[in-house]
């Protein structure tokens, strides 16, 4: 991978932006893409790099872009011989698209996302906080214990004992947490519920608080405790991942490719309809022949 895609990936990461590193690992003449070929593509659709052109582009752009969402990797085979009648050489894991440009030949790329590390914020100083740290570290985590720490997006611990749940939660609820646990027995919850009900909290955000903290494990023990916390934060992230997400396409009236209509580089208006298209040569074919209609 060329130095300036290193640096623009290390800029990525240190700002928390997810990204996806794309390399060519196997192609067939005539394709432009050679192996060792990458790019970079952002969360927004920005593509840096090379690693092919056409229609192999707007693939790569396209399944990119849902290995940001969903966080899973992939290996694409674009090739002429890829068809619902003819599936070419499928192997085990491989996601197959048909290359319906003329420039022809068979390339197979991998893409692999790179997301920001989940974070999980503490609030209080318990044993079992300590172990839900050392267990959030160990499960690759950014662990946060500052009271300044963002709080949008992160799962949150507040284990303060009663001496600050009321200030500490409004605060966090106000912020969206992607998970919000209070270690303390639901009596004692209860009135905390109640009050800050009172105070002009929704009541569907206290709806998402989950106290006590964890799964029913039967946990006594700080560690115990601390597994249960993190189980419960597991189970509702892969609850909420959304495994194939939707991307509005179009098809390309030239060579049918699919084409992602939010990263399109290529369109033209005709008529009043909006055409959309994976490379200019494409473009170029469909004015030329709406022109002589």
């Amino acid at each position: 991978m060329k130095s300036d895609l290193l640096a623009l990936a290390a800029q990525l990461a240190a700002r928390d932006e997810g990204f996806a590193l794309v390399t060519v690992v196997r192609r067939e003449p005539p394709s432009s893409a050679r192996v060792g070929d990458s790019a970079l593509v952002t969360a927004s659709g920005d593509y840096h790099g090379w690693a092919g052109g056409g229609c192999t582009r707007e693939t790569v752009l396209r399944e990119s872009l849902r290995a940001i969402a969903d966080g899973e990797p992939r290996l694409l085979s674009l090739s002429p011989s890829n068809s619902a009648q003819n599936p070419g050489a499928l192997r085990s894991g491989m996601q197959l698209f048909p290359m319906a440009c003329e420039s022809g030949g068979t390339v197979e790329i991998y893409v692999e996302p790179v997301l920001p590390a989940p974070r999980l914020v503490l609030f209080g100083a318990t044993p079992a906080v300590e172990a839900l740290a050392r267990i959030g570290e160990a499960m690759g985590y950014r662990v946060e214990r500052s009271a300044q720490a963002p709080i949008k997006g992160a799962h949150v611990l507040i284990a303060t004992m009663g001496d600050e749940d009321l200030e500490v939660l409004q605060q966090v609820l106000g912020a969206e947490p992607a998970y919000v646990g209070v270690i303390a027995s639901r009596k004692r919850f209860e009135h905390v519920r109640e009050t800050l009900a009172a105070c002009g909290v929704p009541r569907a955000a206290l709806e998402r608080v989950c106290a006590p903290a964890g799964l029913d494990l039967g946990a006594r023990t700080p560690e115990e405790i601390a597994l249960s916390v993190m189980a419960q934060i597991v189970q509702q992230r892969r609850a909420s991942a959304k495994p194939n997400p939707v991307l509005k396409e179009a098809k390309d009236p030239i060579c049918g490719m699919s084409v992602a209509v939010a990263t399109a580089r290529h369109t033209a208006e005709v008529k009043g309809t909006k055409y959309y298209f994976c490379c200019a040569g494409c473009r170029s074919k469909f004015l030329q022949r709406e022109a002589t209609q």
